[in-house]
């Protein structure tokens, strides 16, 4: 199987990657190369033997760019800091990324300052959206990182393949085919201990042969409350695993099947909210087809069904003891974030009251997605379709009640010009029909249905510079987003004049201008990636509209700019430096104040040391001070508590690379113990002893101790 890599819906044949090669930035949006790239402080000598970054340093402080509007990397390399279980605190390690924090695991990604659907995360291209109505189950939450050969984050509106509504940025995990000369096995894993109970387990297994294989994906990930600068615990265990088993059939060089199916489970305490996650269940079904070389121009035709089903169950006496319901923090509601238990749901939802309160809802998530790629001498075409139909329920007195429902059916097309040696020219463009229903009882709009066709396009210039290791480009796109299911509460207030958000909240509608360039020469690596926007009819929570304390979701017009640049320098032959510096801004035009949820200008410095086998690093975060708020307001999960002060953390790292067999690291996080919160976060809950009027976050993990060892046979 060696003639097959992962590309941009399945794979992408090797022979094509010498002159994908030239075009790193194009091909790696528009579906050319191979995203199996490491971070560049986490590549081999052997991938990139010739290459300024290549000191086989074994711990991932940074993900550089792969292109100045690209990030690909291994998610299975050690972090620092150490990330919790789920997928929004491994996207933290990429310049732009921040999360809103619940404690210690399951935060919910933010990338410039952009949340929810405006991020599309897929995991072997397919979504899977968590239940609860107030995000307790984020999509990542369902995601373990460690289990996927690779992760590529594509910056802005800038692609169109990969389904609707990606204003923000389109979030990749993959696992590629198995290659296998000969009859063979392969496994690899790590465990990882660490401090507050840290304790992770992985294997990854195959046996397979040139004609198939069979591949097998477990991890277990616990942890205990963690404790604060001050040495004061904060609510936040976790006990979450994973399984997955693949069957691929590679019956010629052309042609690639592939069966998945997968569960997993666990448990979460939450800091921030009233209820606690005693079950993330997670079963998914799928199937991949590839055929290759069909014709003169005909290179690919790529096929996929997907059916996800999460079944979630929150509470507030499995991970602690029932207590005062007083939200803290001015949450107006029992879980956190900002959907209330309404829309006919019993609360007891079968179950013992007398323990305390519980709620169980699920998702049904069925999607399927077809594409064709055409090449002629300087023209890339892909073309395709995409479908996908969910439905939710909610557990009512032992019965099940759909309460929301929704369809949606796209087709995509994307065109690769190369103008010459070094020029290019990319665009596309898609359009997405949808279908959404109020399956409610008792609201205001229950059996309403909701159409629209939403269209979204862009288009880009990239050159190569003859006279410097450069390449630049500057592109502009519009995405029409339709609601998500959180934005569609039927139990809360909409805009003024509607019955309420199902009714009145309109589609997002995202014009925005991405410019980027990346220098490369021997010594230095350096990147910049610029965006520029305007957003009509942004969708806002308010949460205390007009001080009367009450919810109102509405559309606004907003204005949001920023930046990430980001460098790396070998200063010899051993020592490299490398730093990043990320920059969000959002302004509310309607109202003439800071858009909110939006992080602070923050700062990464890092140096590695690495010699033989050997590797040392330290890394420096620092955060300044966000007082650019807007109190009140926010989205589904965070509102603005206050302004924020600015932090600073130091960690340290080492590692051995003992053998080709084993790589032992370990790392010491925020080594000088310091008591910080972040900017984006959930304000304690009362039931935890939080003060009721906490305008505050949740303090971040003190000092924590890992250990880690990496095996592979």
């Amino acid at each position: 199987m060696s003639h097959l890599a992962i590309g941009h819906g399945v794979v992408t044949p090797v022979r094509l990657k010498n002159r994908f090669q030239r075009h790193a930035l194009t091909l790696s949006i528009a579906a050319a190369s191979s995203v199996a790239v490491q971070g560049a402080w986490a590549q081999s000598p052997a991938a990139h033997h010739d290459h300024h970054h290549a000191l086989n340093t074994m711990v991932v402080t940074a993900v550089p760019l792969s292109s100045p509007l690209t990030v690909e990397t291994d998610p299975r390399i050690p972090r620092q800091p150490a990330p919790a279980s789920d997928g929004a605190d491994y996207l933290q390690t990429i310049p732009g990324f921040s999360a809103i924090r619940n404690g210690g695991t399951n935060g919910d990604p933010v990338f410039r300052g952009m949340f929810g659907s405006r991020l599309r995360v897929l995991t072997n291209g397919s979504q899977m959206l968590g239940a609860c109505p107030a995000r307790m189950d984020a999509p990542t939450s369902y995601i373990s990182p460690e289990n996927y050969d690779s992760l590529t984050v594509t910056k802005g509106p800038q692609s169109v393949l990969w389904g609707p509504g990606a204003s923000a940025a389109t979030v990749r995990f993959d696992r590629g085919p198995e290659e296998f000369d000969e009859a063979g096995v392969r496994v690899d894993g790590s465990v990882m201990l660490g401090t507050y109970g840290r304790f992770d387990r992985r294997v990854d297994a195959a046996v397979g042969n040139q004609a198939g294989y069979l591949r097998i994906t477990g991890n277990q990930s616990e942890a205990n409350d963690y404790k604060d600068g001050d040495g004061n615990a904060v609510p936040s265990q976790w006990d979450k695993w994973n399984g997955d088993v693949a069957i691929g059939w590679t019956p010629d060089d052309d042609t690639w099947l592939e069966v998945t199916a997968g569960r997993g489970d666990g448990e979460a305490r939450y800091a921030g909210r009233g209820m606690d996650g005693s079950k993330f269940l997670r079963e998914t079904v799928g199937i991949r087809f590839q055929h290759e070389n069909l014709g003169e121009h005909w290179k690919r035709l790529e096929m996929q069904a997907n059916y996800a089903y999460a079944d979630h169950i929150m509470d507030n006496f499995t991970l602690r003891s029932p207590g005062s319901m007083n939200m803290g923090g001015g949450m107006d509601m029992d879980m956190g974030g900002g959907m209330d238990m309404g829309g006919g749901m019993d609360m007891s939802n079968g179950m013992d009251m007398s323990n305390g309160m519980a709620m169980r809802v699920d998702r049904r998530t069925r999607s399927a997605r077809a594409a064709s790629t055409w090449e002629w001498e300087n023209t890339t075409w892909i073309a395709g379709v995409d479908v996908e139909h969910q439905v939710h329920r909610n557990l009512n007195s032992e019965h099940w009640q759909s309460d929301y429902e929704q369809t949606q059916f796209g087709a995509f097309s994307e065109v690769t010009r190369y103008i010459g040696e070094r020029d290019r020219l990319i665009g596309g463009a898609r359009v997405d029909r949808y279908r959404v229903s109020d399956e409610s009882l008792d609201t205001a709009t229950a059996g309403l249905t909701r159409r629209d066709t939403l269209p979204s396009a862009f288009v880009r210039y990239e050159q190569d510079l003859a006279s410097a290791p450069i390449t630049w480009y500057a592109g502009v796109g519009h995405v029409e987003r339709f609601p998500d299911y959180w934005e569609l509460s039927s139990n809360k207030a909409g805009p003024a004049g509607s019955l309420n958000a199902f009714d009145g909240v309109q589609a997002e509608k995202t014009t925005q201008l991405d410019i980027g360039a990346q220098y490369n020469d021997q010594r230095l690596s350096a990147w910049v990636s610029g965006y520029a926007g305007y957003v009509n009819d942004f969708i806002l929570f308010d949460y205390n509209t007009a001080g009367m304390g009450t919810t109102q979701i509405d559309n606004i017009d907003a204005q949001i700019a920023g930046a990430e640049v980001g460098a790396s320098y070998q200063i010899t032959d051993n020592w490299v430096g490398n730093a990043s510096l990320v920059y969000a801004w959002g302004r509310n035009a309607d109202d003439d104040e800071a858009l909110p949820q939006i992080p602070p200008l923050e700062a990464n410095i890092g140096l590695t040391y690495a010699r033989d086998a050997y590797s040392v690093g330290g890394l420096w975060r620092g955060v300044a001070a966000q007082n650019r708020t807007a109190l009140e307001k926010g989205n589904v999960v965070g509102q603005d508590l206050e302004s924020s002060s600015g932090f600073g953390v130091f960690s340290l790292n080492g590692a051995y690379h003992a053998s080709n067999h084993l790589t032992l690291s370990v790392g010491v996080d925020n080594v000088f113990d310091t008591t910080y919160t972040e900017h984006l976060n959930l304000a304690g809950n009362a039931a935890f002893g939080y003060p009721a009027d906490l305008d505050r976050g949740i303090n971040e993990p003190g000092r924590m101790v890992w250990a880690r060892a990496d095996f592979s046979f």
